[in-house]
């Protein structure tokens, strides 16, 4: 698997997973919150598919908490 795909389907397993779960929000933003977090991961070395997935997902849950608490 390359890097598009591996950040493709990384980033398909947390939207589906936000999505199921009630959680993705605006999808513009969300999708630009998670590929953005998923391509960071990947340029520090990340290359575990359902560990880039989970922490987008935990990265984009605080996001979500602290906007919405604001």
């Amino acid at each position: 698997m390359n890097l598009t795909q591996l950040i493709e389907c990384s980033l398909q397993i947390a939207w589906e997973y936000l999505e199921r779960s009630g959680e993705l929000g605006e999808p513009r933003e969300a999708g630009d919150f998670l590929l953005s977090s998923i391509e960071n991961m990947v340029s520090h070395g990340e290359r575990r598919r359902l560990m880039l997935s989970n922490k987008a997902i935990d990265q984009y849950r605080k996001f979500r908490s602290s906007k919405l608490a604001a």
